[in-house]
């Protein structure tokens, strides 16, 4: 059976949606804001308000398994549920797992995650390449089989992740730069854009000096309460700025837990980013 790939299903769920992706980061601060406790019940009221809210409207939910994962199996519990009834409603789901080992570890992760028989399974999962890119193969070839994705932390928004990712190889090339390389090669050809993406921080500034094209969409935390706004998106990515995720979390979600409030929230992000990618 023919799998469609990730970048052609995101890229019909961009076009059609809009490129908005939310958040679902369940802390505490948030749950408390929201009137719940942080206990499991509240997190399943968080989790299941956000998907019945918004399912409908955005091309792609993002979940962070951290958030789930302190409460334990029973935790777990609701993020098979949330991830099954996003996808069950027709919204794309990303991982925000972070993953990143080698040989049979990372293959272990990579099955959790995008192998079809897991109850975890998701359209795309979130990995760490520092490793080494090669550390990847398992959960690159996985995701090519299964018709998942991949967003590889490249050039993050946090001001650490820089001694890293802008470290200069012996070649003159940076890090953050090799990674987005070895990207464009995953995605060569595609069409209409590869399943292999890049997370690229929104509040970066002026990204011009690194090459955006990868044939390949970038996941873009930042807009919100990070900083960033829909208008700094063509600034930011350039000619790249079409295949753009732009990731929302605390700037929608703060609006629950009325379901109207966080609907309007999530449109009103989405038509900021519309006309700021459709100008450029």
């Amino acid at each position: 059976m023919t799998v469609t790939p990730f970048g052609t299903r995101l890229r019909e769920a961009m076009d059609s949606r809009g490129p908005l992706c939310v958040g679902i980061d369940p802390h505490a601060a948030l749950l408390a804001s929201w009137g719940l406790e942080d206990d499991i019940a509240g997190l399943e009221r968080f989790s299941r308000t956000v998907v019945e809210a918004l399912a409908d409207q955005v091309a792609v939910f993002k979940p962070q398994a951290a958030f789930f994962e302190r409460f334990g199996s029973r935790g777990i519990a609701v993020l098979e549920r949330t991830v099954a009834d996003a996808r069950a409603a027709g919204t794309l789901v990303v991982m925000d797992a972070k993953r990143g080992d080698i040989g049979s570890t990372m293959a272990a992760y990579a099955q959790t995650f995008l192998d079809p028989a897991s109850p975890l399974f998701s359209d795309a999962l979130t990995v760490s390449p520092y490793l080494g890119y090669g550390s990847l193969r398992p959960a690159v070839d996985l995701a090519r089989e299964s018709g998942a994705g991949l967003f590889v932390l490249a050039l993050t928004s946090n001001p650490e992740g820089a001694e890293v990712q802008r470290a200069v190889r012996e070649d003159g090339r940076s890090i953050g730069a090799t990674m987005l390389a070895h990207l464009a090669a995953e995605n060569a050809g595609a069409e209409p854009m590869g399943s292999f993406g890049a997370v690229v921080g929104a509040t970066l500034g002026d990204l011009s000096s690194f090459d955006l094209d990868i044939n390949g969409p970038l996941l873009a935390p930042g807009i919100g309460a990070q900083g960033a706004t829909a208008a700094d998106l063509p600034a930011v990515f350039g000619a790249a700025v079409r295949n753009v995720v732009p990731n929302v979390s605390r700037g929608v979600l703060r609006h629950g837990p009325d379901a109207a409030a966080l609907r309007a929230s999530a449109r009103d992000f989405a038509d900021e980013i519309r006309k700021a990618v459709s100008s450029a």
